[in-house]
């Protein structure tokens, strides 16, 4: 391995430390921040993210009130659910753990929601608010990657940015966030997919190349650039297997990359959290 590696432990440590001296600022004011979840269904591994975060709002200070829902739930309930939540004075955050099961509708849920309270920055209103560069809880991957990339100093303003990979939780939005004008973003973003039958000729010369295309090994060292910086953002999992879409031989080709395990991750649950305190900052102000 040649690669210099990316880790996102430091940047998300980072993260919380301020969101930390965020929570004490709120508490001192006699305010406790809260971010409320909701688990529908018995998914092992929604579970598993579940307690993740819970325990994370709990060394953060925040209260964490939760709804587990049966896995038979109506679309109905859920929304009654969700609108509880939207109407608890108490509460300032909230999330919808993801997937949820196929008989409902996780986009109508989501429009439900109360977009100041959306930590996940998945309501069309936040979405909206990042494509015309307004204020706004902004989709937790996007903004854990370009806080990675400025974290260790990768130069992206005037660079090729190429992400192979335009889903909506992803690719596009992180295209809409390091395009805009600021020291850290300000890139020329190329957004291409699988469904491009050369898409390695766009990859292969991307100084930045962000893989958010859900495909396990899909990007391999004959993709890349010498010297590119390589981030892999889109995962699948094989039971509790992470299969990451960059294979870890494009380590001797890249100038940097993010490990297989603990790259991105880390920082989009920090993100997750930095959104959670400021909503309860909106809330309360």
């Amino acid at each position: 391995m040649s690669a210099r590696l990316l880790p996102g432990k430091p940047v998300a440590d980072a993260v919380l430390e301020d969101v930390t001296a965020r929570v004490a600022a709120l508490k001192a004011k006699g305010v406790t921040p809260a971010l409320a979840t909701i688990l529908v269904g018995d998914d092992d591994a929604s579970a598993g993210y579940i307690r993740i975060k819970q325990k994370q709002a709990g060394e953060l200070g925040f209260v964490s009130p939760h709804a587990h829902l049966p896995g038979d739930v109506t679309q109905e309930e859920l929304e009654r659910v969700i609108r509880g939540f939207n109407d608890d004075k108490d509460v300032h955050g909230l999330l919808v753990q993801y997937p949820i099961p196929g008989h409902l509708d996780y986009d109508r849920a989501l429009q439900v929601m109360d977009p100041d309270m959306d930590v996940d920055g998945l309501h069309p209103l936040n979405m909206g608010r990042l494509a015309l560069g307004l204020p706004g809880p902004l989709p937790c991957t996007p903004a854990g990657i370009e806080a990675l990339l400025a974290h260790y100093d990768i130069p992206v303003a005037g660079r090729e940015v190429v992400i192979l990979g335009r889903g909506a939780t992803l690719g596009r939005p992180l295209a809409m966030l390091l395009a805009q004008k600021r020291p850290t973003a300000n890139a020329a973003v190329t957004v291409v997919h699988t469904g491009v039958a050369d898409w390695p000729r766009y990859t292969q010369r991307a100084d930045v190349l962000i893989a958010a295309a859900g495909v396990p090994g899909i990007i391999q060292p004959e993709h890349v650039k010498p010297g590119a910086v390589v981030v892999g953002g889109g995962v699948r999992y094989e039971g509790r297997r992470i299969l990451p879409d960059v294979d870890e031989s494009c380590a001797e080709v890249a100038g940097a990359i993010t490990p297989r395990v603990g790259g991105v991750g880390p920082t989009t649950v920090a993100m997750l959290f930095r959104n959670a305190v400021a909503a309860a900052e909106r809330a309360t102000a």
